[in-house]
């Protein structure tokens, strides 16, 4: 079996259950990635609310990106130089004011393009310090031997959180015209207009706020490092570390391009309405489909991790993400369209388990916050870049088919993966490297 034992298995939930500080950084994911979701979901319609153009929506991923692309480095210096506690309290907090924002400006109907993008920039530079950050600190929360478990088990939960923010965002947007009927004498008749926006900001702002406490209560570990000044060795430390090890390179990059080639979530606004003609608590269930298929997979995968042939096992879920995203595009039924999301996030965590394990099983703890960074480009890549990439295919071919453009790539990436990179196909085990 590729899967561990059931006996063993149980008693080392029990063990981590046990790691209290791990439990407050799971708490903070949740709140925070919940709020997270809700203010994309918002951001999406709104945009297209006000512009309805499928460029604007891939700009604001393509905003998102490009600090998160030039702080990248210097952020991982910082991780692996400082308090990651605070570090990940400040990104949480830089993402409270953005919230806070964009609910004053869209409750006094002043909200806009340009206001959108550049607050846009503002989740940007958060995200830049946050990955890292939050990557570097769970693996000194758990023992070792617990850490797939805990990335397992946190990335679950935060697709919980997905699935929540996201339907629950949807369900707030569309309260917008009961709140315009309940202040239908206002004079501010553009602030009515975006009120179902601006319950998704506050909603989100106080979800941020409870992040920033449970992580504020997390036991402060000093790190045993020297202080380095910001110099080019020291930031490009971690571009190096990863690019020697052909394992670690090839399951962050197969990440980066199967996902900004098969990723859709910028499109779901133009989906929804144009193609399977519903509203925002649509988009919302939409967007928390993927996690639904997640959780149930990273719940499985928390209890009984897979114990071999991982590299088989990432390269296959990645294909079948690809081949998801075929048939969602292909689709114009929402409950076959919620279906495959899905699969296509079952798929996906499968993926991430086994290569957030990888890199940090590989990674000692003083070059985490560096190679962590570089982590966080591709990711950001593979997301925020990706929502562009489909924001200007789809301008050029259409919705449909820029996400089947996208799937049939993802299955050309793989197949190239298996050449390119055969000692991560060839992965066994989820396990320290010897020494």
């Amino acid at each position: 079996m590729p899967f561990e034992d059931p006996i063993a298995a149980a008693g080392a939930m029990q063990r981590l259950r046990d790691q209290l500080d791990y439990l407050r950084l799971l708490a903070a994911r949740v709140t925070g990635g919940a709020a997270n979701q809700m203010l994309m979901v918002a951001l999406g319609w709104q945009m297209y609310d006000l512009t309805g153009s499928a460029w604007d929506l891939g700009l604001v991923g393509l905003a998102q990106f490009l600090p998160a692309l030039l702080l990248t480095l210097p952020a991982g210096h910082l991780v692996d130089q400082h308090d990651r506690r605070l570090l990940l309290a400040a990104s949480l907090g830089l993402q409270l004011l953005t919230a806070g924002c964009l609910a004053l400006a869209s409750g006094g109907g002043w909200v806009g393009p340009n206001l959108i993008l550049g607050l846009s920039v503002l989740l940007g530079c958060a995200r830049a310090l946050q990955m890292p950050a939050q990557q570097a600190l769970l693996p000194s929360l758990v023992p070792p031997e617990l850490l797939p478990r805990a990335i397992a088990t946190s990335s679950s939960t935060m697709q919980a959180a997905i699935i929540a923010g996201p339907a629950l965002g949807g369900v707030l947007y569309a309260l917008g015209p009961w709140a315009a009927g309940r202040v239908e004498h206002s004079t501010a008749a553009s602030a009515v207009a975006h009120w179902g926006a601006a319950i998704v900001y506050g909603v989100s702002l106080l979800l941020l706020v409870a992040a920033v406490l449970a992580v504020l209560t997390i036991r402060h570990r000093p790190l045993q490092v020297r202080r380095a000044a910001p110099g080019l060795e020291q930031l490009t430390a971690g571009i190096r570390f990863i690019w020697q090890r052909p394992v670690v390179l090839g399951a962050i990059s197969l990440d980066l391009f199967a996902v900004l080639l098969g990723g859709a979530t910028a499109l779901l606004p133009i989906f929804v309405r144009d193609i399977l003609h519903t509203g925002p608590a649509g988009l919302g269930l939409l967007r928390g489909a993927p996690a639904l298929g997640a959780v149930l997979v990273g719940l499985w995968l928390s209890r009984y991790p897979i114990a071999r042939r991982a590299g088989h096992w990432l390269l296959g879920a990645v294909a079948v993400f690809g081949l998801s995203m075929i048939g969602f595009a292909l689709t114009t039924s929402f409950l076959v369209a919620f279906a495959v999301l899905a699969i296509s996030g079952a798929a996906d965590m499968v993926s991430v388990v086994i290569r957030q394990s990888l890199v940090q099983l590989e990674t000692p703890d003083e070059m985490r916050g560096r190679v962590g960074a570089v982590n966080s480009v591709f990711i950001g890549a593979s997301n925020q870049l990706g929502e562009f990439e489909s924001g200007a295919t789809a301008a050029l071919l259409g919705p449909v088919g820029s996400v089947l453009l996208g799937g049939f790539g993802v299955l050309v990436v793989v197949a190239l993966w298996f050449r390119l990179f055969p000692a991560l196909a060839q992965r066994n085990a989820l396990q320290p490297p010897t020494t």
